[in-house]
């Protein structure tokens, strides 16, 4: 499922980013490209107040992000992406707290998911993470030293001629 993300209204939500942060834009998106591993999902998600010259859209992995130009609102933006998905609306769910677009995400027949609980999912997905798998685990010094021994060995090779 497509999840389309009003970005600045999540941020104050999410634990640990600030809209003060001089990175909130990315430190958020980071958070979406874990939750999209996790989740399996690709997220849209518009920031207002892109400097002249940086509006633009980039692609982060499975997010892509939304710079929208200084002069129109993430809110607009948000809004002209639904209407032009058309039918394909219903299909992608919505996360804002912001009364015009949660309108505007039901007239198209879009999920709408608040702000806070979309945070309060997040925070449950980070805690069930499950521990990573033993046998992931970085060689010690000790196989290191073997398998550097084990490689090093050689053998020979047709010609009769050592590998170096």
């Amino acid at each position: 499922m497509e999840i389309i993300i009003d970005g600045h209204n999540l941020i104050p939500h999410i634990p640990g980013i600030d809209l003060s942060d001089a990175d909130d834009e990315l430190r958020l998106i980071s958070t979406l490209q874990e939750y999209c591993r996790v989740r399996r999902a690709k997220a849209v998600v518009f920031f207002d107040g892109a400097p002249i010259g940086q509006a633009r859209v980039q692609q982060f992995g499975r997010v892509t992000a939304h710079f929208v130009r200084v002069g129109m609102s993430a809110d607009a933006a948000i809004m002209d992406y639904l209407q032009k998905l058309g039918k394909q609306a219903k299909n992608v769910a919505v996360v804002s707290s912001d009364r015009q677009i949660v309108r505007a995400a039901r007239a198209v027949q879009a999920k709408v998911i608040t702000s806070a609980d979309f945070a309060a999912e997040w925070a449950n997905l980070v805690q069930d993470e499950p521990s990573p798998d033993p046998r992931d685990q970085p060689l010690s010094a000790q196989e290191v030293d073997y398998w550097e021994k084990i490689f090093k060995q050689g053998r020979e090779p047709k010609r009769g001629k050592p590998y170096k």
